[in-house]
């Protein structure tokens, strides 16, 4: 497994080595030695979450407040681009953007450290699944809108579906206020 340092500090892609042969493939998705050699702590995640989205559905931009959340992100089936930005005040990378695609050929793992905003689109139909490091807190939600033009997220399809909740998220001048 290969282990890849993005370029928002703290953020790290997992990818696996897949076997292939006559019957098909199989790939170790996630090791925990590697994992724990990087810094992450696997025993910390205590809930599994799966999401199933049609092409063109974006959910997000979502965080959380407070001690923020850690998450290993990986899509199970289909493809999704996957957008992070960091939202911690008194980071070097703060306000950088990343994009990773990730899919079921590559079967890469994409840590999000606590402090970030995640979101993402599906480039097909496709099923993500979360290990997520603490139980869901409603009062520490945080979001910014998909659209919103000082972050510009350069979405590469249209938008087929958004839940009202994304669509009423706050901007990201609005969090960034919050945090002076």
């Amino acid at each position: 497994m290969r282990v890849e340092r993005l370029a928002i500090e703290g953020v790290l892609l997992f990818v696996p080595t897949p076997h292939h042969d006559d019957r098909g493939l199989f790939t170790r998705t996630f090791d925990t030695a590697v994992a724990a050699r990087h810094g992450i702590d696997p025993a910390s995640f205590v809930q599994d979450s799966q999401s199933r989205s049609r092409r063109g559905t974006i959910r997000g931009l979502h965080g959380r407040s407070g001690r923020g959340e850690a998450k290993l992100v990986r899509c199970a089936r289909g493809a999704i681009l996957d957008i992070l930005v960091d939202a911690r005040p008194h980071s070097p990378t703060f306000g950088e953007r990343l994009s990773v695609r990730l899919d079921d050929e590559t079967f890469a793992h994409l840590y999000v450290p606590p402090g970030l905003l995640h979101g993402y689109q599906a480039l097909s139909e496709a099923d993500v699944c979360y290990r997520i490091d603490r139980e869901h807190d409603p009062s520490e939600d945080v979001s910014v809108r998909y659209d919103d033009p000082d972050l510009a997220v350069p979405w590469p399809l249209p938008v087929a579906a958004i839940s009202e909740r994304d669509l009423a998220a706050g901007s990201w001048a609005a969090l960034c206020a919050r945090h002076r």
